[in-house]
Formats: C-alpha cells, sequence, structure tokens
C-alpha cells in the first residue's frame, strides 16, 4: 500500500513501516560486488545530510546541483535536501562543461555534488566562473582531488558534518513547514532545439504524480525495481519515487551499459526503460533464433505465436482467452517463453514501463508475447513524466501510449497539438518568463509541442509538430516513425532521416559495426577500417534489400530511396545528441550538410 506524504517526509515514513528490511541494492564506484542498505540506514544518511546542509548555511529553497551517475549517495542527497526545502537540480552525468557552466549560473546553485573523476574535473575547471558556488562534493572516494582546490570535500567528509545529528531539531521544524508549492527540483531539458530551459517541479507535483500512477500503475512492496535511466531523467525520477512510496527495493545501476549483466546478476522485476533497449532485446533473440536448429526454430516460433494470441488477441483487448489456449500458453510460457526471460534475468516480471520516443509495434508486439507486460506511455519533463500510460488490467492497443491518468486534462488543439492542464503540469521554467507566457494559452493548458488524438478513451501520437518533414513534392514524412519501422533492424545503429525540402527521403546511417565486420568477414569482403565498411557496394546493396523489406508497407513517397553509411557515431560531444539521446536534427544537417547534398545530386 502506497505511502502518501511529503517528499520530504518520505524516507523516514517508511523506515517506521520497514524497519530493516532492505530497500537499496546498489554497487561501491569500481566495484563488483552487490551490496544492500535497509530502510532505518537510508533514513539515517537523508538526516545526516540534512544536517551537514544547514551546517554549511543552506537556507529553504537554496538550490544545490547533482552531477552524477546513479549512486545511492544520490539518493541520499536529494531526499536529504527535501528534508531541509533545499531544491535539488540534477545535471546529467555525460553533461558538458558549457552546460553546468549555464545551469549552475542560471540556477545559481551554491553546491555542485560530482559522481566520478569526470564530473569532478569538469565541476573545479568551471568553478570560477560561477559566483554562487561554494562547495564541490565527490561522490566517489577514489576521485583525485586537485591541489589547488579548497573547496572540494569527499562525500564522507560532507556527512560527517551532519553525522551525529547536531541540527535535527531545526531540521523537523522545517518539515512541519514543508509546504506543497515549494519548488523540488528544477529539471534543464536538453530540447532538440535552443537553449536548455530549467523546469520547475514542485512537491504538489510530484505528491499528485505519485497518487494518480499508484492507481493505475500496480507496482509494489514485493518488487524490485533496477533502475536504468538515469535519475535525471524525470521518467526514471518519478519511477524511482514511486517505488519508493510502495515500498519496493530498488536496484542502483550506475553505469547503463552494464544493464543487462546487472539484470541477470540481481534478478528484477520491473523496469522502465526507452524503446532502443526493447528493440536491442528483440535484434538479439532473433538473431539466436536464425542460429538455432530448425526444431528449436518452429517450436520457438510456435510460442511466439500462441503468446502473441493469449496476450495481444485476447488479453490486451480486454479478451478472456478460451480453455485451451490458457492451457497451451502456460505449458509454453513455462517451457520455451521463460528461458527467454531468464536469459534477461527476469524469471519473475511484473510491469515494464516505457517510453521516451516511438515504439515500434512490431517490438512492442514481440514483448507481450514472450510474456513481459510492457507498459507503454506518454509524458514530458514539464507534466512530471507520465501523461498517459497503459492500464494493467484495462484493454490496451498496440501503438497507443495509454489511458490519461488521473487528474490530467487533455486537448486537441490546432495542428492536432497535445494540450494539457491538472495538477501534474509544472507551473513553468525558471527565470524564463516570456517563454511561460508563449507556453501556456489564455485557459491555462500546456502547449506540449507534439501532435496526437484520442480514440476510445486512448491517447495516440503523431509526429512533432516541429519535426514533420515536408518534401519538395508537398508531401508530409514523418521521420521519427520511419526511425523507428528501421531501428528493428541488426545492422541499423542510429539513423537520422532526412527530407525537409527534399525532393525525396534519404537517410544517414550508423551501422551495428560488430554485425557489419560478422557479415564481412563471412561473405569475403575485405576491410581494414570502418571506412571500408560504410564505403563497400556489396554491403550498401545488402543494407538497401532490408530497409526495402522493412519499408515495402510505406507509400513510395514515404520510402528511404538513398542513404549513406556513417563510420562513426552521432554524438553529445559534437551537439548531434541531446543528454537523452535524441537527435538534434538541425546539428547534423549542419555537420554533414556535404555528404546530404551529395544524395541529392543527378
Amino acid at each position: 500500500m502506497q505511502t502518501q506524504c511529503h517528499l520530504s517526509i518520505l524516507i523516514h515514513e517508511q523506515a517506521k513501516k520497514y524497519g530493516s528490511r532492505p530497500v537499496l541494492t546498489f554497487r561501491n564506484f569500481g566495484s563488483l560486488k552487490w551490496k544492500s542498505v535497509s530502510w532505518n540506514q537510508f533514513s539515517l544518511r537523508v538526516k545526516q545530510v540534512s544536517n551537514a546542509l544547514l551546517n554549511l548555511g543552506l537556507k529553504p529553497q537554496d538550490r544545490i546541483a547533482v552531477f552524477s551517475q546513479n549512486c545511492i549517495q544520490y539518493l541520499y542527497t536529494d531526499f536529504g535536501a527535501y528534508g531541509v526545502r533545499v531544491i535539488s537540480i540534477p545535471f546529467y552525468a555525460t553533461s558538458s562543461e558549457q552546460q553546468i557552466q549555464y545551469m549552475v549560473q542560471d540556477s545559481g546553485a551554491r553546491i555542485i555534488f560530482v559522481g566520478e573523476q569526470e564530473q569532478y574535473d569538469k565541476a573545479h575547471r568551471i568553478f570560477a566562473l560561477c559566483p554562487t558556488l561554494e562547495r564541490i562534493v565527490i561522490f566517489d572516494p577514489s576521485v583525485r582531488i586537485s591541489t589547488h582546490d579548497p573547496f572540494a570535500l569527499y562525500f564522507e567528509d560532507f556527512i560527517k558534518l551532519g553525522e551525529d545529528l547536531p541540527r535535527q531539531s531545526e531540521v523537523e521544524a522545517l518539515w512541519t513547514q514543508a509546504s506543497m508549492d515549494d519548488i523540488c527540483n528544477i529539471l534543464y531539458t536538453s530540447g532538440t532545439t535552443g537553449d536548455s530551459k530549467g523546469v520547475m517541479l514542485t512537491y504538489g507535483q510530484y505528491d499528485a504524480a505519485l497518487k494518480a500512477n499508484d492507481k493505475c500503475v500496480p507496482v509494489g512492496e514485493k518488487d524490485r525495481v533496477i533502475d536504468f535511466l538515469p535519475f535525471t531523467h524525470i521518467f526514471e525520477r518519478g519511477w524511482a519515487y514511486l517505488a519508493l512510496t510502495e515500498g519496493s527495493q530498488l536496484i542502483v545501476n550506475t553505469y547503463p551499459k552494464e544493464i543487462q549483466q546487472s539484470m541477470r546478476e540481481t534478478h528484477p522485476t520491473s523496469m522502465s526503460s526507452v524503446p532502443r533497449f526493447w528493440e536491442k532485446v528483440y535484434i538479439a533473440v532473433k538473431e539466436k533464433m536464425n542460429e538455432a536448429n530448425p526444431m528449436q526454430r518452429k517450436l520457438f516460433n510456435h510460442a511466439l505465436s500462441v503468446g502473441r494470441k493469449y496476450n495481444i488477441e485476447y488479453l490486451s483487448r480486454g479478451r478472456r482467452p478460451p480453455l485451451a489456449l490458457k492451457l497451451e500458453y502456460t505449458a509454453l510460457n513455462k517451457s520455451v517463453l521463460s528461458l527467454v526471460r531468464k536469459q534477461l534475468g527476469l524469471e519473475h516480471p511484473n510491469i515494464f514501463p516505457t517510453a521516451g520516443a516511438t515504439v515500434s509495434p512490431e517490438v512492442e508486439e514481440f514483448v507481450h508475447s514472450i510474456g513481459i507486460c510492457m507498459i507503454v506511455g506518454y509524458g514530458l519533463t514539464e507534466s512530471l513524466a507520465t501523461v498517459s500510460c497503459d492500464h494493467k488490467g484495462k484493454p490496451y492497443t498496440i501503438g497507443s501510449v495509454g489511458r490519461p491518468i488521473d487528474g490530467v486534462e487533455i486537448k486537441i488543439g490546432d495542428n492536432n497539438e497535445i494540450l494539457l492542464k491538472g495538477p501534474t503540469i509544472t507551473k513553468g521554467y525558471y527565470h524564463r518568463e516570456e517563454l511561460n507566457a508563449q507556453a501556456f494559452d489564455s485557459e491555462g493548458y500546456f502547449h506540449t509541442g507534439d501532435a496526437g488524438y484520442m480514440k476510445d478513451g486512448e491517447l495516440y501520437l503523431e509526429e512533432r509538430i516541429k519535426d514533420l518533414f515536408k518534401t519538395s513534392n508537398g508531401k508530409y514524412i514523418a521521420p521519427q516513425s520511419l526511425e523507428a519501422k528501421l531501428l528493428v533492424d541488426k545492422y541499423i545503429d542510429q539513423i537520422a532521416v532526412i527530407a525537409d525540402k527534399r525532393k525525396f527521403v534519404s537517410a544517414l546511417i550508423v551501422p551495428e559495426f560488430r554485425e557489419l565486420e560478422e557479415y564481412a568477414r563471412e561473405n569475403n569482403i575485405p576491410f581494414t577500417s570502418r571506412e571500408d565498411l560504410c564505403d563497400n557496394e556489396k554491403i550498401h546493396k545488402m543494407i538497401m534489400d532490408r530497409i526495402d523489406t522493412l519499408q515495402q508497407q510505406l507509400a513510395s513517397y514515404e520510402q528511404i530511396k538513398r542513404f549513406t553509411l556513417i563510420a562513426h557515431h552521432f554524438s553529445m560531444e559534437n551537439g548531434e545528441l541531446t543528454n537523452t539521446l535524441k537527435l538534434k536534427r538541425n546539428v547534423i544537417n549542419k555537420n554533414f550538410k556535404d555528404v546530404i547534398d551529395k544524395m541529392y545530386e543527378n
């Protein structure tokens, strides 16, 4: 049962309820060994952080920044800040120096908490440029502090400032003063265009979001929830906080690239993720089946077919499966599909919320068919994550983004724009009055910039309004849905569709080089570099054939006619990706102008 209270006291209330029961499973920086922390230990650490912050002179609604990968110290810091009404501002661990300098200066943060050496070095270099900064607190004890840095201290030393709870009476007085109108976080959205803007999130928004999600997202105290996305991402942050209100255990995964290994080691029951995670699972399982013997392949395909019939044709539509189908599914689920889930470390799967980009219907069907309950949803930082999601136990449609959560009003405006109103919607952007005036209409609805429509109580997304491409022939192209369709191919790692004001659709494709190198070796295609692979005509033809197969159901004007293989990945360092790995199309168009122009010659 959910504990409903102000976030400033949540961990302490849960400690009263669950005591010595484990809540956080984690690995120390650089360690391979998993450890656990109880609710009582979590509560004590949070109190110590609150006391230490007061000892450093922090006042209500002062601001701290957290520039780190996921780790337990991150959670201690956030909840410790909430306990003394201090605003916590999360930065992505991959943020550049220019980005963190801008965010610190814009927010006026007084302390910056950092994770590892890379984050410390960046914070140290911008420290003198940010007059409000007073301290750098370092989570990883192996970080080397500069000899010319009197302002840095390790988290262990920071904790000592509050170790014996010297200011606890003041902390408890601040708990009583905590208001739902206080700002809890400022989350800077990198956006695909323009400067970062700080989204203000209040405790009242969290309160409304946590209560609304409790009604439709069945996660509970028996769940082991692994963190895959960074806590900076509102989806992961909101999901982790929901799990904590429900008494679930959190498995803190520090390094995203290790997620599959972490899952096999810790056996989670739930995880929020982006579609790319499940696309890679889909590709890997398909590949494994292609390598299996004919009998195994036939059995798996039959099990998948039965899983699809049971989970999608019946359960997703709110229909009761016939007894014969139920018995066959139960047998195949136990003997075949469970082996697929076991490979992922998901022996007891509950729910797997997925959002952040377009989910390919093919992948969504596959995940449900192997017996994993993918909860597809839609949300924004400005809506404190969830606007809508599939509600377990209610009918859902493959291709929709579910039903609105309690309290969120959705209105479809001009150009099919999704407009939002309700207690979970931000009051605006920090210090951006002009932008706030544009973001809300006269009735108080927030303009999302996303296009969509409602049908039978479910929300469906169309392309972002500004992302729709119009070819020189006047045809509209939706690049994100086309990209999602092609990303299920094992040879494609990244893709940027090009079409705006062009006579036909083209694409820049970054191959999955491991697979491509294997293909080249098997087909006696000589290469000494990635550039050789990208320039090879046989490889080009092979990929074009695969693209043609995937896009054969599209209208001719929507299909990719030409593409160029790129030898290096789109990256944040080159400005081509946001911190949430969305394409910055204007930057890609600029960086690859010559390559793109060449595709349109003749």
